[in-house]
């Protein structure tokens, strides 16, 4: 049976406008995040669909804005899915790690216990850590080095978010993501298990971006096609954000797919990049304005 995307989100509907309305409060900060926007995406979204598959996680933005009450979420970088699975599976042990993360960075000098918060996940991966650096982070800008994998990111000069503060975040994401099913997986293998009926949004790295390790899905752009096609064989809708333009729409980002293989073409307004404004040190970037675009095989 196939649950109508509007019937499963009733609860979360403005009593005025009818509408549901956009969830931007962030969990954790990560490149590419859509959340802002997100509403956007799904307006695009097919009205009703089985289950809703993630295969390239992330901060989880457009999953928190749809509230599928059936969903596959999943990335194949393990420390970023220790942080799902862990809000899915006991919240309150989220919130603990968070508040002893903040409280150690706040009981001394900030910036060299930052470090050392850094120092340890870089000798052990672990989603802990992850959560905190998330946040504490220059311009949320997880980045890590090409050369070994190790995250890079220096501390940020904001204010980090208190851990009443966090908690509150968590006990907003808990409902919103219920339904769904966090799993460490390569993209292939979530694509894999998508049935007639069923929703795959994509949000891969793109390829027109500095080419910088997130800890996201290495991945080819024609195995992610091929994939693509397969789904749409089986009766899947599929849709796929990529690269569109930058440098305020001056720039078209071209992008090679098969012929046939979408049916519809949107562009998407997301702002001002990220990733830019970090390597550019806070300077204002009225020049590097971005679309994205979204591409439908429905």
């Amino acid at each position: 049976m196939q649950h109508s995307l509007f019937s499963d989100l009733t609860t979360l509907r403005d009593r005025e406008t009818g509408e549901i309305p956009p969830f931007k409060t962030q969990l954790i900060k990560w490149v590419g995040n859509k959340q802002r926007y997100a509403d956007q995406i799904i307006r695009h979204f097919p009205r009703s669909f089985g289950t809703y598959y993630e295969p390239f996680l992330g901060s989880g933005g457009v999953l928190a804005n749809l509230a599928p009450s059936r969903a596959l979420a999943s990335d194949v970088f393990g420390p970023l899915i220790d942080i799902w699975q862990c809000l899915s599976q006991d919240p309150d042990r989220l919130k603990q790690w968070y508040h002893d993360r903040w409280s150690y960075v706040h009981a001394g000098d900030q910036l060299t216990r930052y470090e050392e918060i850094k120092a340890r996940y870089n000798a052990s991966p672990n989603g802990a850590d992850l959560l905190f650096l998330s946040r504490a982070c220059y311009g949320g800008v997880v980045r890590f080095r090409k050369k070994d994998g190790m995250m890079s990111t220096p501390m940020g000069s904001h204010p980090i978010v208190k851990p009443e503060k966090f908690a509150r975040r968590v006990d907003m994401w808990v409902p919103r993501t219920a339904g769904a099913n966090f799993e460490r997986l390569d993209f292939l293998d979530a694509f894999a298990r998508a049935k007639t009926g069923d929703l795959v949004y994509c949000d891969p790295p793109y390829s027109h971006s500095q080419s910088i390790l997130y800890g996201a899905q290495a991945f080819r752009l024609a195995d992610l096609m091929d994939a693509i096609a397969d789904a749409k064989a089986r009766g899947v809708f599929v849709a796929l954000s990529i690269d569109g333009t930058k440098k305020s729409g001056h720039t078209y980002c071209d992008i090679a797919y098969p012929e046939d293989l979408f049916e519809n073409e949107h562009f998407v307004n997301i702002g001002r990049s990220m990733l830019k404004r970090f390597q550019m040190d806070g300077q204002t970037l009225e020049a590097e304005e971005v679309k994205d675009r979204l591409l439908l095989t429905y």
